[in-house]
């Protein structure tokens, strides 16, 4: 008997949809969007036409007083959040991080990779105004922008390398997130919070109890999300909170219809949206030239391209060699060392971060910039070599 999809076929609308909707699940398109929309940014704000530019960035369209902007590093980025602890949950339950000491090795190698970018920009900033102030910018890494580096130059080599890069980037753009709600929150209101804490367990219990009502889980994130808001705590935990709270039992799991769905918004959208609003600074030899004499902005560079890799490969490395942790059976201490560079593309949460520490300076998102590029280009020649060798050691 023939299947439903036979006897009626798709509508090409439809049809299409659904094929752009599969191509933007995979990290090298959504990647690609995002250097595009980095680009025509760039290009814009360094045109004729830059004031048009700013304007638009800079216009208030709705509700909470916010400019486009913040509402793509507010809203857009809690979509973004939402689906990378959609996809650590899974990996954390279901793949290869359920085995605790393959879990261990990211967590680790992630708090290290914090903290010491963080030493590393203090260092380099000591006795600068505003060193104090902005030790957390290189403590991010970018997953979208990481994963589409590796998914495109290094597509061959283990999907334990995949999983280390992906619970590394999400656990230090978490703990970002709380050195976010934690020090650059101005003002904290506990009622809303309180509120915000009320709706993200009712999402957690009706998701415990079976309930499967996409509508309503929608509209309680989104609850949880104005209510975040309205506590002076950055937006995107609610993201982060929602996504790791969904469940990941059943077949298929609310987590596997919520990625299907979300995930092409999220990289086909949200992500792109924020980086055209975040990264159209001036790339002038002036204004390249200030960021190169500039202390804050060189020591964001270094904790990003230098601080990151000590970091993330240290604390990988100490680990393993305490004992407490395990390096995977598919994986070498060359291919940690590649993804630790590649953990210096502090793109999304470095430029976030920096707007909260300085706003409206652009050498800090220059700088971001400038080390997300390094970082990636480092990477991608580290990983195309470890393809080669790993090929020419299967023939």
């Amino acid at each position: 008997m023939p299947r439903a999809a036979e006897m009626w076929p798709l509508r090409p609308t439809v049809r299409y949809a659904r094929q752009i909707a599969e191509a933007l699940r995979a990290e090298t398109i959504g990647g690609v969007i995002m250097l595009l929309a980095t680009g025509f940014a760039l290009i814009w704000a360094n045109s004729a036409w830059t004031n048009g530019y700013l304007a638009m960035r800079d216009a208030v369209p709705g509700p909470f007083g916010m400019s486009l902007y913040q509402w793509s590093a507010d809203g857009m980025l809690a979509i973004f959040f939402f689906v990378a602890g959609l996809e650590v949950k899974q990996g954390f339950v279901h793949g290869e991080l359920s085995r605790l000491k393959n879990a261990i090795l990211p967590v680790v190698a992630a708090i290290a990779g914090m903290v010491v970018p963080a030493l590393v920009f203090v260092a380099v900033a000591w006795g600068t105004s505003g060193a104090g102030k902005g030790w957390a910018i290189p403590t991010a890494t970018d997953i979208a922008f990481a994963l589409a580096v590796l998914a495109v130059t290094a597509s061959a080599l283990p999907d334990a390398l995949r999983a280390f890069l992906l619970t590394l980037a999400v656990v230090d753009d978490l703990g970002a997130i709380i050195v976010i709600a934690v020090f650059y929150t101005e003002k904290l209101s506990f009622v809303p919070l309180i509120a915000a804490a009320v709706i993200l367990f009712i999402y957690w219990l009706l998701m415990r109890v079976g309930v499967r009502k996409p509508l309503l889980f929608i509209l309680l994130g989104v609850a949880a999300w104005v209510f975040v808001h309205d506590s002076g705590v950055h937006p995107t935990v609610a993201g982060v909170l929602c996504g790791l709270l969904t469940s990941v039992r059943g077949d298929p799991s609310p987590a596997e219809r919520a990625d299907q769905y979300i995930r092409p918004i999220s990289a086909g959208f949200c992500v792109p949206v924020f980086a055209f609003f975040a990264a159209g600074v001036p790339l002038t030899t002036q204004a390249l030239g200030a960021v190169f004499v500039d202390r804050i902005a060189i020591a964001v560079m270094i904790g990003l391209v230098v601080g990151k890799f000590l970091g993330v490969f240290g604390g990988a490395w100490l680990s393993v060699k305490l004992g407490f942790a395990r390096l995977s059976d598919e994986l070498t201490w060359r291919d940690i060392a590649a993804v630790s560079v590649l953990a210096g593309i502090g793109f999304t949460v470095s430029l976030l971060i920096g707007d909260k520490a300085f706003p409206g300076d652009d050498r800090i998102s220059t700088a971001v910039l400038i080390a997300s590029v390094v970082a990636s280009a480092l990477a991608s020649a580290l990983l195309r070599i470890r393809v080669r060798v790993r090929a020419r050691d299967d023939v």
